[in-house]
């Protein structure tokens, strides 16, 4: 049997709130639904895409004042970051080929080189899409008070975690929602900066036919005064430090499971966007720098003095529009910017969901909210994001560094991974050469500049990014090496306890009366120890119960809503796991049945089955086992849900009754093993 999706209405205050800001539950169960949450190409490439945009208002900036006097040198740079762009954009292209699913960088790394080289990614990718928003959103604000006297400063901290708890608040409405409601931002900027750059080139089309022999000329002179070693490390450095420009390429890879199908067709297409806007947006801001002799204005950002230089003389009828353009292309800008922070929330959960999906972080991260959204993923982002605002006090100069070193990590373990794979497997694509050495050529460069960032920048701040990924990682590896202690623990207790398969041919069926005494048992994931519970009943309480039900709720969460038929298939492995208990009764002439549903919340989808159960038999009792431990703390309620006493709480206010066998896991294996050891023959020597 089966239980309905719940969309009933809310009746307390909390909850007509909730669904007021957040909206109504979704069901996934629904094939609308999943049209209504996917992404089409234009979508991603706003949601997704505006990570790496926004980049150009700061990216650009820091790589041409890092060139200092040596200005000339801004075309190469220009060149070298538009195909930087393509090619990391072309690999990312295979990461969507190959690993159709989603999970990006991290499922690249831990296929293709290890479980522990996935976690190095996987954990640069949370504390970097982290960065992102605390990055964008200090943009954003400085953005924002260029336009502004120096006396509004104290409010800028203050503004940023509004902004914060905003965009927060958005993304648990859904994905789709903070995307569209946030589209028209993305589009003013986008249209606004090419207008700008192409006229700004316009206007300086006369310098465009000498600007490469000029170019040319002067990296002549300066080589013969400084040597070509000088000029090496000089684009080098400015190259390494606007590295931020590439930060958000890999959000399509990491979260194709969100776009509409045929994914990986979506992605592509969501890949050209992001490669071709970006490298002409970044490239363009920096051939501005050049030709219309940019220098730092205090108080503004390079673009705003850039834009200024660019509208000046603007005059219609006797007014002049230079001010009023400015003020609109700067709001763009840190809009744009706040776009971009919703990547982090968008990119970051889902990064949580995979690496908990492998057990190296706890397993709430899987969980969806009743919007479908991973709620506990985009509430800790945010809370980082802002413990990030207030430690560094909104500093872009220490956030730019923090933000690249793992961009760049995850980059060069991605196309490492690709490389090797292409070297092994010769056979597979005729173009098989093609990719190689662009795999090849994306690892080198993007290796070369992060070993050149963290040389150059450790001792600036660069430290605390290596700092707190390896802390992220040392914790992952503790919390997997529980978590696998604990599965083979259960494991042996479902080996020793589980009597063989079902019965071949099934029992017959057996009448059940409703108004007998019915005991009803909470089935978990673990077999073992459910079966254990149903025979410590038994045990207990002999012929007290005629009826004895099982209930099940099938877990819709982040990995599993995004794959074809996937509810399907969960939905049989959980009549097939009632069905064995079933089967278990009815050969110990015990009348049996079972009810499942699906549910994004276990919590509520059991409080459910328990109500329905309790309608139809109505002198029933509630069992289910749950576990304790010889020390009690914080981990132990960290890492596991404690559904049990959660649902027994639930259904104490509903007037039902139910009682919980407390099971010490040890304990369990010890009485099994002695009574195993008494009941065998002992041999006499």
């Amino acid at each position: 049997m089966e239980s309905d999706f719940s969309t009933q209405p809310p009746t307390s205050l909390s909850a007509k709130l909730r669904r007021f800001f957040f909206g109504k539950p979704l069901d996934p169960r629904q094939p609308e639904t999943r049209c209504n949450t996917v992404l089409v190409a234009f979508l991603a490439w706003v949601g997704l895409g505006a990570d790496g945009l926004s980049s150009a208002c700061y990216g650009p900036e820091t790589a041409f004042l890092a060139l200092e006097s040596h200005t000339h040198l801004a075309l190469y740079l220009a060149i070298a970051m538009g195909l930087t762009v393509f090619i990391i954009a072309l690999g990312y292209n295979q990461v969507i080929e190959l690993f159709p699913s989603g999970g990006g960088g991290y499922k690249v790394a831990t296929s293709l080189l290890g479980p522990l080289s996935g976690l190095s990614s996987g954990v640069a990718l949370i504390v970097d899409y982290v960065l992102t928003i605390a990055v964008s959103i200090a943009s954003a604000m400085d953005a924002l008070f260029s336009l502004l006297p120096l006396a509004a400063e104290p409010y800028k901290s203050i503004t940023g975690v509004t902004c914060l708890i905003i965009l927060g608040g958005l993304n648990l409405r859904g994905t789709k929602e903070s995307i569209k409601i946030l589209m028209p931002i993305f589009l003013t900027f986008f249209i606004s900066h090419l207008f700008l750059i192409l006229y700004g080139l316009y206007e300086k089309a006369n310098h465009l036919p000498t600007l490469v022999p000029n170019t040319l000329h002067a990296t002549v002179q300066l080589s013969q005064q400084t040597g070509w070693t000088f000029i090496a490390a000089l684009f080098l450095r400015a190259y390494s430090l606007g590295g931020g420009t590439y930060t958000g390429l890999e959000a399509v890879s990491n979260n194709i499971n969100q776009l509409a199908p045929p994914r990986v067709t979506t992605g592509k297409w969501a890949m050209r966007y992001m490669a071709t806007s970006l490298a002409f947006i970044a490239g363009g801001i920096i051939l501005l720098y050049l030709l219309w002799d940019i220098t730092p204005v205090p108080g503004q950002t390079l673009n705003a003095v850039t834009f200024t230089a660019v509208m000046s003389g603007w005059v219609w009828n006797g007014l002049d529009f230079t001010a009023p353009c400015l003020i609109l292309i700067m709001l763009a800008e840190a809009g744009l910017l706040f776009v971009a922070a919703n990547t982090g929330y968008i990119g970051g959960p889902m990064v949580l969901a995979n690496m908990a999906a492998d057990f190296w972080l706890p397993t709430r991260f899987r969980h969806l909210s009743s919007r479908l959204v991973t709620q506990n993923g985009i509430v800790l982002m945010g809370i980082s994001a802002g413990c990030i605002l207030f430690w560094t006090k909104g500093r872009m100069d220490l956030l730019v560094i923090m933000y690249s070193i793992n961009v760049f990590l995850t980059f060069s373990l991605s196309l490492l991974g690709l490389s090797i794979y292409w070297i092994k497997n010769k056979n597979l694509e005729k173009n098989r050469g093609l990719r190689l050495v662009l795999s090849i050529t994306g690892f080198i460069v993007t290796t070369s500049v992060l070993i050149i960032m963290i040389i150059e920048k450790f001792a600036a701040g660069g430290w605390i990014t290596l700092f707190i990924t390896s802390l992220l990682f040392f914790f992952s590896v503790l919390i997997k090496q529980y978590y696998t202690r604990f599965h083979q623990t259960m494991q042996k207790i479902s080996d020793r306890f589980i009597d063989g398969d079902a019965p071949i041919p099934p029992p017959p069926a057996l009448s059940l009366d409703n108004k007998d005494p019915s005991a009803i048992f909470f089935v978990g994931e673990h077999l073992g120890i459910s079966l254990y519970t149903l025979k410590k009943v038994i045990e207990l309480f002999p012929q007290q119960y005629k009826n004895f039900i099982f209930l099940n709720v099938c877990a819709i969460d982040a990995q599993n809503i995004a794959l074809e038929n996937e509810l399907d298939t969960l939905q049989t492995a959980s009549a097939h796991k009632l069905q064995y208990f079933v089967d278990y009764c009815r050969a110990r002439n015990l009348p049996a049945d079972y009810l499942q549903t699906c549910n994004v919340d276990v919590i509520d989808g059991l409080t459910e089955l328990a109500q329905t159960a309790s309608l139809q038999y109505s002198n029933c009792v509630f069992f289910a086992g749950t576990l304790i431990f010889e020390r009690e703390n914080w981990l132990n309620h960290w890492l596991h849900n404690h559904t049990a006493t959660l649902v027994q709480r639930r259904l104490q206010f509903l007037g039902l009754y139910m009682m919980l066998l407390p099971l010490r896991l040890n304990a369990i294996l010890d009485n099994h093993r002695g009574r195993t050891q008494r009941s065998a023959p002992t041999d006499v020597a």
